[in-house]
């Protein structure tokens, strides 16, 4: 048979695989895209935008002089940012669904034992980007609004911008989200190899150090935010290193498995 023959058998042997991934990838993208649209749309009936812009703006009008409230310099700023903020709850309300989708197209090509590892960091990363978004929310906004607004001169009248207000939450929760994954990324570092559990203890005074000018960078000008950010991360530290050493010891692929065990087919 001749080279010309064969090209077109190669091309479709090849080619055949990456559209079905396409396929598969526009599919779970459509499904995650749906599940975000209908929490909008729940969202957008009840409670509605403007009741979660009233529930976000709490700890910063809860401070404010009695009768101030949020402004806005911008004509179509009342009607865009409370869509803002409807479409981000939405999002973290759909996040499960969202990673479970991105779950379901990885999984295939994974060992027994990488799946024994990837769902339960998928879950614990969740959860601890939301435990770190409600505590920036429950208690750092209210005593970093409180520390701020005790420093304000008596002649000046603080009525925040409501797009320069969102901007500020959305940084503040995407920090403290964040940073809340600091146990994640230590246990992916060990896991991998890339990091020894006795260097990452040896880091330990490193990090402490590390956190704190995180923090100084990262949040306003002002002590109470810093420590709330700063000494979570330092403890999440410590945690990480904890539950490292446990992923590490359970999962390890089976010996009698490394040597014969084929990467699945995707």
């Amino acid at each position: 048979m001749s080279s010309d023959d064969k090209s077109p058998d190669e091309l479709a042997g090849t080619e055949q695989p990456f559209v079905t991934h396409l396929v598969e990838l526009r599919d779970r993208l459509v499904r995650a895209a749906i599940a975000v649209g209908v929490c909008f749309a729940v969202l957008a009936l009840w409670p509605g935008p403007s009741a979660l812009y009233d529930l976000l703006a709490a700890p910063m009008v809860a401070q404010l002089p009695q009768g101030t409230t949020l402004i806005a310099t911008n004509v179509i700023s009342p009607f865009v940012v409370p869509l803002k903020i409807t479409l981000l709850a939405a999002f973290l309300i759909a996040l499960p669904v969202v990673l479970y989708q991105v779950w379901a197209f990885v999984a295939p090509g994974l060992y027994t034992h990488e799946k024994k590892l990837v769902m339960p960091l998928v879950i614990s990363s969740t959860l601890l980007f939301f435990i770190g978004v409600a505590f920036c929310y429950f208690f750092v906004f209210g005593q970093v609004f409180k520390f701020i607004q005790s420093f304000a001169p008596k002649s000046i009248t603080a009525a925040p911008d409501i797009e320069a207000y969102l901007s500020f939450v959305l940084t503040m929760f995407l920090a403290f989200g964040v940073s809340f994954e600091v146990p994640i990324v230590v246990i992916v570092l060990a896991r991998m190899g890339i990091v020894s559990i006795e260097k990452l203890k040896a880091f330990r005074s490193y990090f402490i150090v590390l956190s704190f000018i995180i923090a100084a960078i990262i949040t306003p000008p002002d002590v109470v935010s810093q420590l709330a950010l700063a000494i979570p991360m330092c403890i999440l530290y410590e945690v990480g290193i904890w539950a490292a050493q446990i992923f590490i010891k359970h999962t390890q692929a089976p010996p009698e498995a490394a040597s014969s065990e084929s990467k699945p087919s995707a």
